[in-house]
């Protein structure tokens, strides 16, 4: 049986007021028994606010505001941007596949004003090290999904194993490939290239 939301449930939901309340009494290092006795209010019904499970009245919130020391502003400030974008199937996506058999799938395409661009790179066992297809690669993270990479910066070779991470920030030279017979899946994030309109001229 599906659960009835209320207006007020369905109006207050993008304020995430549980999840502020249990980030606050975390900051705190509060339990709640502790602040329980610090609002007078019963550790079920903090717990029941935390979770959303109850909405609180204004005077509720107030009482706990006084205790962590925050206005009711912290929990009603409007949110200044809000983008979500979803990609679906990614791994039946084969597409952007190069002579050598690797490929590169753009998880995040036509999203406007994006700040950052994330791929599903697939590389190719026993091929030799290539410079990445990345736009503004000076910051790049990579991710090891399955297989072994070589990362080579300037001829300096890191060897990154599945569940390895690497973050870098440079100019130098780059290159990667797969390590071993096995294909090498990555995934990889580096920030968006941005375009800068040319500046009129002044008369």
């Amino acid at each position: 049986m599906s659960k009835t939301v209320s207006h007020v449930q369905w109006f207050l939901t993008p304020y995430c007021i549980g999840m502020k309340l249990r980030g606050l009494r975390t900051e705190k290092r509060l339990t709640l028994a502790r602040l329980s006795e610090e609002t007078g209010l019963s550790t079920a019904l903090l717990s029941k606010l935390e979770t959303d499970r109850m909405t609180p009245t204004l005077l509720t919130l107030a009482t706990i505001c006084r205790v962590y020391g925050v206005g009711l502003g912290h929990f009603f400030c409007e949110p200044t941007e809000h983008s979500l974008s979803v990609t679906r199937r990614v791994a039946s996506q084969g597409r952007g596949r190069s002579t050598d058999g690797s490929s590169r799938i753009p998880l995040n395409p036509g999203v406007p004003d994006r700040r950052m661009d994330a791929c599903l790179v697939d590389l190719a066992p026993g091929g030799s090290s290539t410079e990445p297809e990345i736009d503004n690669a000076h910051a790049l993270l990579v991710y090891v999904l399955d297989g072994r990479l070589h990362l080579d910066v300037a001829g300096m070779r890191e060897t990154l194993e599945t569940g390895d991470c690497a973050y870098l920030e440079s100019d130098l030279p780059l290159a990667w490939g797969a390590a071993g017979k096995q294909r090498c899946r990555l995934l990889t994030v580096t920030p968006t290239r941005q375009v800068h309109a040319p500046e009129a001229e002044a008369n």
